[in-house]
């Protein structure tokens, strides 16, 4: 299926299902907090609604009581009227009341009560006061039906609002394990998408780091997205291109010096045959020609000599057969091996750090380390002082090495590492170099993924070398 799919639909994929699932949880947070809203609105109304009506039910009875007693007292059919009006309003505040859930004996309690009282209001007038006493009496008893039916409002309205606050509680869970489970969910997806997209792309930096490597052996085949595969194919097509051009290089030099060395030979041949003479006596400025024309011969076969074998050691870096090695032991045995040169200039060899585990090639580094030592050798004073200091990085080995010498001139500093340069500054009486022993330490420190470098803060030579892959592998 990823074959038919980019990496960027595979991203916006991933994106698009987390946002829709954290979506979706803000989306019933949003709908259960607007349902609790209204609920808790309601409720609130509800209960004010119950205050109301139990206060407008105390409040109608003290209207009726007043009106009354003045009524029997006074006999006035005014003040009859507004007890009939209060008595009506009271009534309909009850029956509110008896549809908010006050019990069915209270309501009835009430209207008898207000029944009562009613049959007191009619009468004669000469026992007004008498009824006054009784009209008195019920409406003490309508007062604690009165007290009875608000303790009642109070009651629902405390249960209500433990209901709803359990009703809070219940949907607080509900929500805090549904918001808990969409990023549980969502992290889920995401490290899912991350992994199947990070395994192309860590496959694709190692086959790039390997083509930085030099390591041309190894297949690049890149699984995963279609347009991830198409990198792995032009990544495939670069390693083919890069054997096949290091191939008609290394055949190119090979013809070349085969080319070369076969006239050459005929050259060293016949100036041979010129100096012993075969051809007649030569004169000594005639001898003096040959000599010089035999040690061009001899500068120009060890030219290509140093040629074939710098290609050679270019090929042999991308063969690089690492296993797990001590890197202070290695150390250590290069400058034994040593031992008789820098003894003979009576040099001080100081070899600093400690032990070291890295995945190298042994025998390459071995060169690396050999070539740099005796560089510093060949170019110290006599009883002057080499230092070798090898230390651990955070994520890799560094190396360095440094001499008492002449060291490097500023114009020299930026070939020293071109094939066949030779700076400047050589030491007396001694044999010139190839110009090519720094370039097989570059060749071989950059097979490794590492770098070596020359420092300015002589006086002497300071070469560093570091090796950031050495513990990733």
């Amino acid at each position: 299926m990823l074959k038919h799919v980019s990496f960027r639909q595979l991203l916006v994929v991933a994106f698009l299902l987390i946002s829709a699932l954290l979506a979706a949880a803000s989306l019933r947070a949003l709908f259960t907090l607007e349902q609790l809203t209204l609920q808790s609105r309601d409720s609130a109304a509800r209960a004010l609604d119950l205050s109301a009506d139990a206060q407008s039910l105390t409040e109608r009875s003290v209207a009726m009581e007043r009106t009354a007693r003045q009524s029997l007292v006074l006999g006035d059919r005014l003040l009859r009227r507004r007890f009939d009006e209060a008595a009506t309003e009271a009534r309909e505040v009850l029956m509110r009341l008896a549809t908010q859930g006050v019990p069915a004996t209270q309501v009835t309690d009430w209207a008898q009560r207000l029944a009562a009282i009613i049959a007191l209001l009619d009468g004669a007038p000469d026992t007004a006061l008498d009824r006054d006493r009784q009209v008195a009496l019920e409406f003490r008893e309508l007062d604690l039906v009165n007290a009875a039916i608000a303790q009642q409002v109070r009651q629902a309205i405390a249960a209500q609002n433990r209901s709803l606050l359990d009703t809070l509680e219940t949907r607080r869970r509900q929500l805090t394990q549904q918001v808990i489970g969409a990023i549980g969910l969502a992290v889920m997806l995401a490290l899912a998408f991350g992994i199947l997209l990070t395994r192309p792309l860590r496959r694709l930096e190692k086959a790039i780091i390997g083509l930085g490597e030099n390591r041309l052996d190894e297949a690049i085949a890149i699984d995963g997205p279609a347009d991830l595969q198409l990198v792995g194919q032009r990544l495939e097509w670069l390693r083919l291109r890069l054997v096949e051009l290091d191939a008609d290089k290394s055949r190119f030099l090979r013809h070349v010096s085969h080319e070369l060395k076969t006239p050459l030979a005929s050259l060293r041949e016949g100036v041979s045959l010129l100096e012993d003479g075969v051809a007649g006596e030569l004169s000594n400025n005639q001898r003096e020609i040959a000599k010089i024309l035999r040690h061009n011969t001899g500068l120009l076969q060890g030219q290509i000599e140093d040629l074939l074998r710098f290609n050679a050691a270019a090929f042999e870096a991308r063969q690089l057969r690492r296993e797990k090695t001590d890197l202070l032991q290695l150390i250590t045995e290069q400058v034994q091996a040593q031992q008789l040169q820098w003894r003979a200039r009576e040099l001080q060899v100081n070899i600093e750090g400690k032990a070291v585990q890295a995945e190298i090639d042994r025998d390459k580094l071995g060169t690396v380390l050999a070539n740099l030592l005796s560089n510093a050798i060949r170019y110290s004073p006599t009883q002057g002082r080499i230092n070798l200091r090898l230390s651990r990085l955070a994520e890799a080995v560094r190396i360095d090495i440094d001499d008492e010498g002449p060291g490097i001139s500023f114009d020299d500093r930026a070939r020293i590492f071109e094939p066949f340069y030779r700076g400047s500054q050589q030491p007396p009486q001694a044999v010139r170099g190839s110009g090519i022993g720094l370039s097989i330490v570059q060749e071989y420190i950059a097979a490794h993924g590492g770098q070596v470098q020359l420092l300015p803060d002589g006086p002497g030579a300071h070469f560093r070398i570091e090796l950031p892959h050495a513990f990733k592998r």
